[in-house]
């Protein structure tokens, strides 16, 4: 079984070549973000994933193709349930084995030097991630061994309530557990990123005040624009940045200004509407991009269809999916999507008036400094 995360059935697309001039509002001009900005920058995508490169190698050609320095990607299943460990162990013993492979293509990254070596030679980076606390079962001590098996960025909550705390999508809204507490304290001790995404409101607040190192939201979008649950008041994006910390903004259905309307998944503007939302509130220095997507252009068709409908009936059975899912939500901007996404969407953000600086920081500099910071602290 590979990564969760990894799957991109979720994420679907039209393609690259055609949607790329299809942006919303966006006068193009000769683009004042250049493919050699692009290649100079640090760029992450502090929450992504692909699919199995051992089963489809084309996947290896997507990834160089990105110019991503690293992804972090998610290790084991999210959501509480049985086995929840286990799964974190089979999940990194498989990227490991990808990591062995295609050592000319993926680079592992547990440090700031190895990120910096992976964008030196080329390669992406993997940084392992938790989408949530279920795998610590309530033993505290696992935070220190699942760091020393490679994970260096652990979310406190998926949707729901888990011993850390409450989830975005638990109507009680109670915040951070006693147990949270203490987890927050050992993320912490061992250098580790702590992701408050998916938290409820309360516990973003709370999390944010707990922490003594700053924090992450590495795939969220705006209340102010869409009130989804998944996405953060103007409030709680205010205070990860106060405390130094980085939000990352998604390419997801939760972004979407067609609520209510045939018009399901969301578009370029959306994304831009969010991305520039979050730069008024949290400033420029703390804002980047969790796509929760993948790398590879996807076509939407009879075959990506039925996948969405599974994938959803699964996220249903087990009590995780949010509001703006659903079984004919696939994920994708037609407009930035495939390898060359963040080029595209630096250049469509250069044409708004952003300055080569500002796209550098949102397409990775700020989580590239954050996770810097976090993990020599």
């Amino acid at each position: 079984m590979r990564p969760a995360s990894f799957r991109p059935s979720r994420r679907q697309a039209l393609g690259l070549a055609a949607g790329a001039a299809l942006v919303p509002a966006v006068a193009w001009a000769a683009p004042s973000f250049t493919e050699a900005d692009y290649g100079r920058a640090m760029v992450l995508d502090a929450q992504g994933g692909f699919g199995d490169p051992d089963a489809d190698h084309s996947i290896l050609d997507a990834l160089t193709a990105s110019g991503l320095t690293a992804v972090s990607v998610t290790m084991g299943q999210v959501g509480n349930g049985p086995d929840r460990y286990e799964s974190v162990i089979e999940y990194i013993a498989q990227a490991d084995g990808w990591l062995a492979a295609y050592p000319k293509v993926l680079a592992p990254v547990r440090t700031a030097s190895d990120l910096r070596a992976a964008k030196a030679s080329g390669r992406v980076g993997l940084i392992y991630n938790l989408q949530d606390t279920s795998a610590l079962d309530g033993d505290i001590t696992r935070v220190a061994l699942l760091k020393n098996l490679g994970i260096r960025v652990m979310q406190l909550t998926y949707n729901k309530r888990g011993l850390s705390g409450d989830g975005c999508m638990e109507p009680g809204n109670a915040g951070v557990s006693d147990f949270g507490r203490q987890v927050i304290h050992e993320i912490n001790a061992n250098h580790m990123v702590l992701d408050l995404s998916h938290g409820g409101e309360r516990t973003v607040m709370e999390a944010t005040a707990l922490t003594v190192a700053p924090p992450a939201v590495t795939h969220t979008g705006c209340r102010a624009l869409l009130n989804n649950p998944r996405n953060l008041s103007d409030e709680a994006l205010r205070a990860v940045a106060d405390k130094g910390g980085v939000v990352g903004i998604y390419f997801m259905s939760y972004l979407r200004s067609g609520i209510g309307t045939p018009a399901l998944d969301a578009r370029g503007e959306d994304l831009i509407a969010h991305l520039e939302h979050a730069r008024n509130v949290c400033g420029e220095d703390h804002i980047g991009i969790g796509t929760d997507g993948g790398v590879q252009t996807f076509v939407l068709n009879d075959q990506t269809r039925a996948a969405q409908r599974r994938h959803h009936e699964t996220r249903v059975a087990q009590g995780v999916a949010s509001p703006g899912d659903g079984p004919e939500v696939y994920n994708y901007l037609a407009e930035f999507n495939g390898p060359r996404k963040l080029p595209t969407l630096g250049q469509a953000l250069a044409a708004r008036g952003w300055s080569t600086a500002q796209v550098e920081k949102l397409i990775g500099g700020n989580f590239a400094r954050l996770f810097t910071q976090v993990w020599e602290a």
